[in-house]
């Protein structure tokens, strides 16, 4: 009898610690989510100071999240620091080389800084990844053969 109640009260263990376990885990995925809803709340509100400190908080749990990374990029790329930008940009693109919207946006970067051979490279990814934005492509190269033509003048 005493050998039952004692298997008993370890299977209860058991169960009230794998509880506690699932739930501890349910809780941090929902933080997660929270995170990167909050931020992209504050983003949409332009509060960008917030939604920065929430999009890296969400890093921190979820590292290979690309949306806090692209969304980071739009920040810099707002706050007008290019540096932070096109590192988030290079990041995101490493994690998922055929974002589009990345690509975009790293063509640009390189199109001011005049990298005409990274636009026209990263030009050639984005003609196969393109889903939505396949239009700002042409005006990118559009953009690029008006310079090209002017430097052959």
């Amino acid at each position: 009898m005493m050998i039952s109640i004692n298997i008993f009260m370890k299977v209860i263990l058991k169960f009230i610690i794998l509880t506690y376990i699932l739930f501890s885990f349910s809780n941090v995925a929902l933080s997660r989510e929270s995170f990167f809803n909050d931020a992209l709340k504050m983003y949409n509100e332009e509060k960008y100071e917030d939604a920065k400190f929430l999009f890296e908080r969400n890093i921190v749990f979820n590292p290979k999240n690309v949306d806090s990374y692209l969304y980071l990029a739009k920040i810099y790329n707002k706050k007008e620091e290019p540096k932070k930008e096109k590192q988030n940009l290079e990041t995101v693109l490493l994690i998922e080389p055929g974002n589009e919207e990345a690509l975009l946006m790293s063509m640009k970067i390189a199109l001011k800084d005049s990298n005409y051979s990274e636009v026209e490279k990263l030009s050639k990814i984005f003609i196969k990844v393109c889903k939505k934005l396949c239009d700002e492509n042409d005006s990118i190269k559009k953009s690029l053969e008006s310079i090209e033509s002017k430097n052959e003048s």
